[in-house]
């Protein structure tokens, strides 16, 4: 374990985000940092541990002191100053190695060693920030989604909405069919005449517009010719001064005949230019019949009423349509939105699946390694069992015994006390014995006495008789 999947963090950076991201009031004020390095507290560290799995997998402090049902213990209470720790000690041992650490021990928590709880810690410290980063982006992203959900859910509804005005407005109701129906007969009546009166009379301009063009080609023509009599008068006037020298009276009367002739020319040349500027101006009022489209307007103004709310229908059709093609318009780009974010989603799903196929990995690991663990308990189980029995065997015989000795004892205590009896009855008979025994002693001893006194006697008589002889 030397090459760390995550940053192992300093002593005071722990302390700080112990202080910052999982405890808080008293406990994360009371803290310091030889509660947990160097010489750590046991109920410490363990607080610690157990808050760090009720913030991430919503553990309750109740579930520590909580016996497993899957285990028969005869006697539970000899269980409950090691049930916390136990439990404590599974928790984490799941909780782990999905923080990349696999090499969690029971001696972790009974005895900690200051760089393995420096490295369990920052495994976790690391898992945490990594798990709050990945909430707060699946937040974003379920917002986004979730706004554009709503915006497409109210595209579709405008396009309903829409689509459903459209209908209603294409739609003639009944009431109004056959006027409809007239009007547009009407209409296109007043059409047919209208295209047949401008036929007429754009045949009849043009065969006007044909005689002015005409008349108007003449003139030019005739212009053209006095402009081309003039430049020859010109050269013959530039050729004769070259070669007749007159005098000054007669070129003076000259000059001004000629000014008149010129004068003249100019007032035809004028007379000309007003009379094609006349025949221009009838040309161009001549297609826009006025007088004959006057005729009209009382039949118009008939039909303009109707013709009105016919072209409000339209302007509202044209309007309902604009709306429709920009509700379609951001109808597609809220489905390129959706398509971008479940594109999105499905790029963080695969990263999800890929990572919950690892933890899936690491929890089959973790399964195994806990079924051989289940496979040790059981036979150690079944061990126990066996001793269990030897001792419930054991006991019983202790039992028996306890009885046994019990009965003898109370039969002990029977014979004791007949034996007291015994005794006392046989103490009364021999102090009773020792009495008569006694008196015959004293009975008999007075007897020896007499006796004796009747054999000194006799001795006495004997030795005086024996003397006197």
């Amino acid at each position: 374990m030397e090459v760390l999947t995550f940053p192992q963090y300093s002593p005071d950076d722990i302390i700080t985000y112990l202080r910052g991201l999982i405890l808080t009031g008293a406990e994360a004020r009371n803290l310091v940092k030889g509660d947990v390095f160097g010489n750590p507290k046991l109920e410490v560290l363990h607080m610690i541990y157990m808050r760090v799995l009720q913030k991430v997998c919503g553990i309750r402090l109740e579930h520590f002191y909580m016996m497993p049902l899957n285990t028969g213990v005869m006697y539970p209470q000899i269980f409950e100053g090691f049930l916390p720790v136990c439990n404590l000690y599974i928790h984490m041992e799941r909780l782990l190695p999905v923080c990349q650490i696999n090499d969690f021990q029971i001696a972790d928590v009974l005895n900690p060693k200051t760089k393995r709880t420096v490295r369990f810690l920052s495994g976790i410290l690391n898992f945490m920030h990594f798990r709050e980063s990945r909430r707060e982006v699946y937040l974003e992203l379920q917002q986004s989604y979730k706004a554009a959900m709503e915006k497409h859910q109210q595209l579709e509804t405008a396009n309903q909405e829409a689509a459903a005005k459209l209908e209603k407005l294409n739609t003639v109701p009944v009431e109004h069919q056959a006027e409809v129906k007239q009007l547009t007969d009407n209409i296109r009546e007043l059409e047919q005449l209208l295209r047949q009166d401008y036929r007429r009379k754009q045949t009849a301009l043009q065969e006007v517009i044909a005689q002015k063009k005409s008349a108007i080609a003449e003139s030019t023509r005739k212009l053209n010719d006095l402009k081309v009599t003039m430049a020859t008068l010109k050269e013959e006037q530039e050729q004769l001064k070259s070669k007749i020298v007159e005098s000054p009276e007669e070129l003076k009367n000259y000059k001004e005949m000629m000014k008149e002739t010129v004068k003249k020319l100019k007032r035809s040349k004028q007379e000309v230019i007003e009379k094609y500027e006349g025949y221009r101006d009838l040309v161009e009022v001549l297609p826009s019949c006025q007088l004959e489209v006057q005729l009209y307007q009382k039949k118009m103004e008939r039909q303009g009423a109707n013709v009105e709310r016919l072209t409000s229908v339209l302007s509202e059709v044209r309007d309902l349509e604009d709306q429709l093609e920009s509700a379609q318009m951001e109808l597609k780009k809220g489905k390129t939105d959706e398509t971008s974010l479940k594109r999105l989603v499905t790029a963080k799903h695969e990263k999800l699946s890929t990572a919950e196929i690892r933890i899936k990995k690491k929890r089959e690991d973790v399964e195994q390694y806990k079924h051989t663990v289940f496979e040790y308990c059981n036979r150690v189980q079944e061990k126990r069992d066996v001793v269990y029995d030897k001792v419930v065997a054991i006991q019983k015989e202790i039992h028996q015994t306890r009885f046994k000795i019990q009965q003898l004892n109370d039969n002990a205590e029977k014979q004791e006390r007949k034996a007291k009896e015994i005794c006392l009855h046989l103490k009364a008979c021999l102090e009773k014995h020792h009495d008569s025994l006694i008196k015959t002693a004293k009975s008999y001893a007075a007897s020896q006495e007499d006796k004796f006194a009747e054999l000194e006697k006799g001795l006495l008589r004997v030795q005086a008789s024996g003397s006197s002889s």
